[in-house]
């Protein structure tokens, strides 16, 4: 354990928000649309006070392979790009719906008819939304 001293002397480092442009955000979309991801919207949640994260990306996958391919190639190229893990990720076994955590910016990456049943975008409609094409 470090002396109080040496604590106290520790710089705090400043905290920044995610938006659009910041590299993690533009590194999911980019994943995303790499391996032919559809009707790709993100939310941005910062205005919603009951919110978990800043930032919701929703997308599409014509099949479970897909929605596996997708969720994979989000988590290597975060993780290559931006050094970054998931805090956490679940839906992989049925690959009906994948949702990947990074904390600040939840994916969640959807066979058709999960994003039909659950409507994430209707659910969280005070978001302003985009849409996201190649």
């Amino acid at each position: 354990m470090e002396p109080l001293s040496v604590l106290k002397t520790r710089e705090k480092s400043a905290i920044v928000r995610l938006t659009r442009n910041s590299k993690i955000f533009k590194t999911i979309i980019q994943a995303i649309l790499d391996k032919k991801g559809e009707y790709i919207l993100s939310l941005d949640l910062r205005k919603i006070p009951e919110a978990a994260a800043d930032f919701f990306i929703v997308c599409e996958a014509s099949s479970t392979t897909q929605v596996k391919a997708i969720s994979d190639h989000i988590e290597e190229q975060v993780k290559k790009i931006c050094g970054e893990l998931p805090y956490k990720h679940e839906g992989k076994q049925t690959a009906q719906w994948v949702l990947i955590d990074y904390v600040n910016i939840v994916v969640h990456v959807m066979h058709p008819e999960a994003r039909k049943f659950y409507q994430l975008e209707e659910m969280w409609s005070d978001a302003v939304s985009q849409l996201h094409e190649n």
